[in-house]
C-alpha cells in the first residue's frame, strides 16, 4: 500500500496516546522548545519492559531499516561474490557522509560490480559532511548519486539483483523480488505480519517501512541477539550484519554523529532513521529501544538515549559519557558563549 492510499485516520500513524515530553531547550532560564515522543523498550520474549508515552505508536523505520535491506545479500553470499571487503559491507547499512573514505569504498564496489552511477534509483547530490561538501564546492564539482547518504544500501540491492539473475531497473519497486524478500524478512524479525507492515517511499526512491516502534525493537533485538533468530541462514546474515557494523563504526555515518559513537560500544547494535527515528539494542542485557521524536528533530537523539541508558541502568560509564559529550547539553551561541540548555524530561515506565 503506497502513502497516498493511506485511510486519513489510520489508527496508530495519527490517533495515539498522547506523545510524552522527552527533552526541553533552555534558554536564559526560561523554556524555548519542547520535543515530545514516544519510547518503547522491549525483552527477549517481545513484551514492553519500559516505556514513555505511546509503545505502540507507528511511524516509519526510515534509515534505521538499512540492517534489515542488507540482509538479502548477505544471504546470498553476495560479499564473497563480488570480492567487497569488509568496510564496504558495512557502507550497505550506512547513512554515510560521503567522506572521502566513504566515497573511496562506495567507488572500488561500482567497480566490482560493473556499474556506473546512472544505475542508482537516488539522484545526484551533495555530500552531508559539510567539510566535504565545501571541497567539492571550492573544486566545482558536481553533484554525484554515489553522495547520496542511502549509496550504500542501493548498492548492496543492485549487487543482490546482479547475483540472483534480476532486473535492475526496477529494483527500487515495491514488487520488486528484491523488495518482496526485505518485507518478508522483516515481518519475521519484527513479529509482524507482513500485511501489517505499511510501505511508502523514502527519500531515496525505495520503499519505507512502516510499524508500531515496539516491532521495530524487536527487530533490532534479534540483530544483536541472534540466537532469538530459528532460521539459520538468516541467524548467520544478521549475526554478520551486526559484527561488521560494530568493527566499523565509522563507515556508517561519521565520527561526530551518535550511531559509530553507540556502535563502539560492541554490546549495542544501533541505527537511526529521519524524521526523529531510532532503534537500538543491548546485547548483554538482551532489551531492545525505539524512539521517535514527533517533531522529526534528530539532534536530540544523543541525550535521549543517555537518558535511557542511565534509567535501566546500563553499566558503560564510557558510552554514556559519548552520548552527553556528542549531545549538547550546553546549547552555545555563534560565539561560543552558553546561552542555554538541553534537559532530558521523561521517566520510563517500568515493567509489562
Amino acid at each position: 500500500m503506497q502513502a497516498e492510499e493511506f485511510p486519513a485516520s489510520t489508527a496508530g500513524y495519527e490517533d495515539s496516546v498522547q506523545a510524552a515530553p522527552l527533552l526541553k531547550e533552555y534558554r536564559g532560564g526560561y523554556l524555548e522548545n519542547l520535543h515530545c515522543g514516544h519510547i518503547a523498550g522491549v525483552d527477549a520474549n517481545g513484551s514492553v519492559r519500559c516505556s514513555a508515552g505511546d509503545p505502540e505508536w507507528a511511524t516509519f523505520m526510515r534509515s534505521a531499516a538499512k540492517p534489515f535491506q542488507a540482509l538479502p545479500f548477505f544471504l546470498e553470499g553476495m560479499a564473497e561474490r563480488f570480492g567487497f571487503t569488509p568496510e564496504e559491507q558495512t557502507l550497505l547499512m550506512a547513512s554515510h557522509r560521503a567522506m572521502p573514505y566513504h566515497v573511496e569504498a562506495l567507488e572500488s564496489m561500482m567497480r566490482k560490480l560493473g556499474l556506473s552511477e546512472e544505475a542508482f534509483a537516488c539522484k545526484p547530490t551533495y555530500p552531508l559532511d559539510a567539510s566535504a561538501r565545501d571541497e567539492i564546492a571550492a573544486a566545482r564539482g558536481p553533484a554525484r548519486a554515489v553522495y547520496h547518504n542511502c549509496s550504500g544500501k542501493h548498492l548492496g540491492l543492485l549487487a543482490y539483483c546482479l547475483g540472483m539473475g534480476l532486473p535492475l531497473e526496477s529494483y527500487a519497486s515495491p514488487d520488486h523480488p528484491v523488495q518482496v524478500r526485505i518485507v518478508r524478512i522483516l515481518s519475521e524479525l519484527a513479529g509482524l505480519p507482513g500485511r501489517e507492515i505499511r510501505l511508502a517511499t523514502d527519500g531515496c526512491g525505495l520503499p519505507v517501512f512502516g510499524m508500531p516502534l515496539r516491532h521495530m525493537a524487536q527487530a533490532f533485538l534479534k540483530l544483536a541477539c541472534p540466537d532469538l533468530i530459528e532460521d539459520a541462514a538468516l541467524r548467520a546474515a544478521a549475526t554478520r550484519v551486526a559484527e561488521r557494523m560494530n568493527a566499523y563504526p565509522n563507515m556508517i555515518s561519521a565520527p561526530y554523529l551518535i550511531c559509530p559513537n553507540l556502535l563502539a560500544d560492541p554490546n549495542i547494535v544501533a541505527k537511526g532513521g529521519a524524521k526523529g527515528v531510532y532503534c537500538f539494542a543491548l546485547k548483554r542485557e538482551r532489551l531492545a529501544f525505539a524512539l521517535k521524536v514527533i517533531d522529526g528533530s534528530e539532534e536530540e537523539w544523543p541525550l535521549i538515549v543517555a537518558s535511557i541508558l542511565e534509567q535501566i541502568g546500563y553499566g558503560n560509564a564510557d558510552t554514556i559519557a559519548r552520548m552527553y559529550r556528542i549531545g549538547g547539553r550546553v546549547i552555545r551561541n555563534d560565539n561560543g558563549a552558553a546561552v542555554g540548555e538541553n534537559k532530558a524530561v521523561f521517566s520510563l515506565k517500568m515493567g509489562t
